[in-house]
């Protein structure tokens, strides 16, 4: 964002927070950046770098507490060099190096990491991004070969001309990667059915200290554990993953979406759960309580709002928007501006139509413009002195109005003995027929010089609540090093006795992004 546009943005969240100020972050030649400690060996040291800019942008994620420190010019954490790969013997040669110095490497897609996933001070940063091609289609298959470095706008682009799409648009979408999002089993904007990457994959290969390790193509198999099962949401730990199979599906030619008001978010929850029930299998759902569709879609008469959307390859959809409106009806809801649809007569060979998740000029499209643009709103914030942050979980449905009110009240409670005061907000971000991803924002002003202090307090509050009341610590923004304490407890104790063992066999020296699941 421009100083201007952060301006304006203050005036805008001044209205919630009094007293917000923008302040420039440290230039990076001032920044506290440590000397490289580490110098690569000839025979990979072209592929390196200890460039002052390339080690401070490969040092930490995209979360608040990154961002503080980055506006800090704290890079403490930094890695040592920065190893920017071209092929998978690129990657072998990295791993060597660092297996044989008993070197921490940490893999590197768009650097995308909400949850501290990619930081480790004076480590090798591995860049995957030279890998970005989709090397081969099956159309008969309908699955696409494409290498882990691929952008999302770039795996698009290399499907397009065979009329596919992967139909996986996290928010994250422009500037994260297919490896990134295989390895923190990334979840997409689509709210039902396939909406996790973990849906979408046919093989995965991957290079680890101990060999290559590549699954069959397959479209289902019950040979056993699966071994893709092992690398998704493996962050890093057990092998670097350098490309994989994975399915696609004809672009979208049909779509309908609509903005349904309802009186209070609990009406809304009950009409979601009965969409989520009815095998409709809506492309969009996301509920937002009033103060979500306020600030987010515009709404100013206290409703809260449901986006939902309808998409199809094959046929209009009109049908099944008609019964998903007469559901919420019987919940409560009204469509002040009707229902939005487009198909191959009104929008033939518009790339936005098959690129996109559903959209319109209503209620819907205010939302989806605001969701884009949220990533870089939040950078704004921080200049701003805002302190905000979101906490994303899942539960089943008996468990759900328990922990909708448990959390708000710990995020107010910790808000207002943190910071003074706070708004916090809620909305679905995916469905289930057995229960809802619920979404929590928090904004408070921030003191400046203890924005982690703030922030960790904040983070534990929640967090606990989240598992005390039955939810997982994470729903699609991984486990990191932010979430490992809640994840410990969440997870079977054999079950990471069996993860340490398989990482000991993999990843005998344990260089593999360190601290990341587990501790050894």
């Amino acid at each position: 964002m421009t100083a201007e546009q952060i301006d304006r943005l203050g005036a805008a969240v001044a209205a919630l927070l009094p007293g917000v100020e923008r302040r420039a972050p440290c230039p990076l030649e001032e920044a506290n950046l440590p000397l490289p400690t580490l110098e690569p060996p000839p025979s990979i040291a072209p592929l390196c770098s200890t460039d002052r800019r390339a080690r401070s942008s490969h040092a930490y994620g995209r979360s608040y507490r990154d961002v503080v420190r980055g506006h800090r010019g704290d890079f403490a954490a930094a890695p040592a060099v920065v190893a920017y790969a071209r092929s998978e013997a690129d990657v072998a040669a990295v791993l060597e190096w660092c297996a044989a110095t008993g070197t921490s490497v940490v893999p590197f897609g768009g650097g995308t990491s909400v949850v501290g996933g990619v930081e480790c001070p004076g480590a090798v940063s591995l860049d995957l991004t030279g890998l970005n091609r989709v090397v081969d289609v099956d159309r008969a298959s309908r699955a696409a070969r494409i290498q882990a470095g691929a952008y999302g706008p770039g795996i698009e682009d290399g499907l397009r001309p065979h009329g596919l799409t992967l139909r996986h648009f996290p928010q994250s979408f422009e500037c994260s990667t297919l490896g990134g999002w295989l390895a923190t089993r990334s979840g997409g904007h689509y709210a039902t059915v396939y909406t996790h990457i973990d849906d979408l994959v046919e093989s995965i290969r991957a290079v680890t200290p101990s060999g290559v390790w590549e699954s069959r193509r397959l479209p289902g198999s019950g040979a056993g554990p699966s071994p893709d099962r092992m690398l998704l949401g493996s962050e890093g730990i057990l092998g670097v993953i350098t490309e994989a199979w994975v399915r696609v599906q004809d672009r979208v030619r049909w779509k309908a979406s609509a903005g349904v008001h309802f009186a209070t978010f609990e009406q809304g929850a009950l009409a979601v759960r009965a969409l989520s029930q009815s095998a409709l299998f809506p492309a969009n759902c996301r509920l937002l309580d009033p103060g979500e569709a306020a600030t987010s879609a515009g709404i100013s008469d206290g409703s809260a709002l449901l986006v939902v959307g309808f998409e199809s390859a094959d046929h209009p959809v009109d049908a099944v928007m008609a019964r998903a409106v007469e559901l919420a009806a019987d919940h409560g809801g009204h469509l002040p501006e009707g229902v939005s649809t487009s198909g191959p007569q009104q929008d033939a060979g518009s790339k936005t139509s098959a690129d996109t998740p559903s959209e319109a000029s209503d209620a819907a499209g205010r939302w989806r413009a605001s969701f884009l643009r949220a990533p870089y709103v939040r950078d704004g914030l921080v200049q701003l002195g805002v302190l905000t942050d979101t906490f994303e979980t899942a539960v089943t449905w008996d468990r759900f109005p328990a922990l909708h009110t448990g959390v708000r009240e710990a995020l107010r409670r910790a808000s207002k003995e943190v910071c003074g005061g706070g708004v916090v907000t809620c909305r679905f971000t995916h469905v289930y027929p057995d229960g809802p991803a619920p979404y929590f924002t928090v904004m408070a002003p921030a003191r400046r010089g203890g924005e982690l202090e703030q922030w960790a307090e904040i983070k534990a509050a929640a967090s606990e609540a989240v598992l005390s009341l039955g939810g997982t610590i994470t729903h699609h923004h991984a486990v990191g090093r932010d979430h490992r304490p809640w994840y410990d407890r969440e997870r079977p104790e054999p079950f990471a006795s069996l993860l340490s063992a398989g990482k000991r066999a993999l990843d005998p020296g344990n260089i593999l992004n360190p601290g990341v699941l587990i501790s050894a």
